[in-house]
C-alpha cells in the first residue's frame, strides 16, 4: 500500500466521521485524486525519456523555469508541487458544479472537511457532474457545469509528491501557463476557510501581478504579443460580465421589487448581455476556436455563471491595491493577506473594497 493509498483511507475515515451520507461523493473525490497522483512522474523522467514528444518536452522545460521563477521572484512555496507531470487522457482535471437561486447571484455552498464551505462541488467524471447539476435544477436552483484544468490541494499533499502538472493545461500559451501556476501556488500561501471569493480573488491577483512580471522580464516578444491578444479578449469579456452582474444585482436587490418585476428585469439584462457579446465578438480577429469557450459561456449563462465570475474577480482590485500599498514586496503582501484572512469574513471583504486604489 503506497503513501497515496494511506492518505485516501485517512481522508475517507475523516469524511465518514463528518457524515457518511456523502460517502459516495467523497469516495469519488479520494479515488479520483489518487488516480491523478498515481499517473504523475517526475518532470526529469519525462525529459530523459526519448519517447516523450518534443512538444511536451519543451512545455515541461518551460514549466520548470516558471516554477523556479515563482520561488525566486514571487516568493511562492518551494515544494514538490508542479515538479511532476501526468497525462490524464481527458480535457479537464475535474468538472465543477455551481448553483444559485433564480433571483440571486449568491452561490450555493457545500461544506467539506479541511477546506470548509465552498461555492462549488467538483467531480472527476463529467457525467456525474451533469447529473448533480440536474439535481440542483430540480431543487429550484440555476446550475452550471464547467471544466477545471487544475486544482489545488492547498499544499496538504506535498508529502506525497504535490499537485502535478497536467495535460489539461500544459499546452497553454506561455503567459497563461505562468499565470495558472502562480494562481494554484498562491492557494498554498493564503487560504481563508469558508470564503471562496476571498481565496479565488487573492490567487487571481497573484496570477495577474506575477504573470505580468514574467511576461515583462522572461518571455519573448512573440510570447508577449500572443498573450496580449489572448488577454485583451479575456479582459473585455470580464468587463462585460461585470456590467451584467451589476445590472442583475440591482434587479434582485432593489427593495420592494416583485418576482414578476425581477423576472422581467432579469430577462432584459440577459438579452442585453448576449447582444453586447455579439457586438464584442464581431470585432475579434484570428482563429474562432480561440473564443468558442466564451460562446459556450454566453449560451449557458445564468445566475450561477455570474456568481462564479464574481468569486474570481470581485476582490481582485483590493488585493492589487494591497500589493502596491506593500511597495510591491511579495512577502509583505502575503503577510497583509494573511492578516485579512484572520478577520471575520464581512470585515475582510469590507477592508478590501475600501483599500485606497481598489
Amino acid at each position: 500500500m503506497g503513501l497515496a493509498s494511506v492518505a485516501a483511507l485517512a481522508v475517507a475515515a475523516t469524511v465518514c466521521l463528518s457524515g457518511c451520507a456523502n460517502l459516495g461523493y467523497y469516495w469519488q473525490s479520494v479515488t479520483g485524486h489518487l488516480k491523478v497522483m498515481n499517473a504523475a512522474k517526475p518532470v526529469g523522467d519525462w525529459l530523459a525519456d526519448e519517447g516523450t514528444p518534443e512538444r511536451i518536452r519543451q512545455k515541461l522545460a518551460l514549466s520548470q523555469r516558471i516554477r523556479d521563477y515563482a520561488v525566486r521572484e514571487l516568493h511562492l512555496p518551494d515544494n514538490p508541487s508542479y515538479r511532476r507531470y501526468a497525462d490524464l487522457h481527458r480535457t479537464a482535471a475535474v468538472w465543477n458544479v455551481v448553483a444559485a437561486p433564480i433571483y440571486s447571484l449568491e452561490l450555493k455552498t457545500w461544506c467539506f472537511p479541511v477546506t470548509g464551505c465552498v461555492g462549488y462541488r467538483g467531480y472527476y467524471d463529467e457525467a456525474a457532474a451533469r447529473a448533480e447539476a440536474e439535481i440542483q435544477r430540480r431543487l429550484g436552483y440555476e446550475a452550471n457545469v464547467y471544466p477545471v484544468p487544475a486544482y489545488s490541494t492547498l499544499g496538504l499533499m506535498n508529502w506525497a509528491g504535490g499537485d502535478p502538472l497536467l495535460n489539461t493545461f500544459i499546452h497553454y500559451p506561455e503567459g497563461e501557463l505562468a499565470r495558472l501556476l502562480f494562481h494554484e501556488l498562491a492557494h498554498q500561501v493564503v487560504y481563508a476557510k469558508n470564503d471562496t471569493m476571498f481565496n479565488e480573488s487573492f490567487a487571481t491577483a497573484v496570477e495577474r501581478l506575477g504573470g505580468a512580471r514574467w511576461l515583462a522580464t522572461e518571455a519573448s516578444e512573440q510570447a508577449r504579443a500572443d498573450y496580449a491578444a489572448f488577454d485583451d479578449r479575456r479582459r473585455a469579456f470580464r468587463a462585460l460580465s461585470r456590467a451584467t452582474r451589476d445590472r442583475l444585482k440591482l434587479v434582485y436587490e432593489t427593495p420592494g421589487t416583485s418576482d414578476e418585476q425581477k423576472e422581467a428585469g432579469k430577462r432584459a439584462a440577459m438579452e442585453q448581455f448576449r447582444a453586447d457579446y455579439a457586438k464584442l465578438r464581431s470585432g475579434w480577429t484570428g482563429d474562432p476556436a480561440l473564443w468558442r469557450g466564451y460562446d459556450r459561456w454566453v449560451e449557458r449563462a445564468n445566475n450561477a455563471f455570474f456568481g462564479t465570475q464574481a468569486a474570481y474577480d470581485e476582490l481582485v482590485p483590493g488585493f492589487e491595491a494591497l500589493f502596491h500599498e506593500a511597495g510591491g514586496d511579495w512577502k509583505r503582501f502575503y503577510d497583509a493577506a494573511r492578516a485579512l484572512a484572520a478577520l471575520p469574513k464581512p470585515e475582510r471583504h469590507k477592508k478590501l473594497k475600501e483599500t485606497p486604489g481598489a
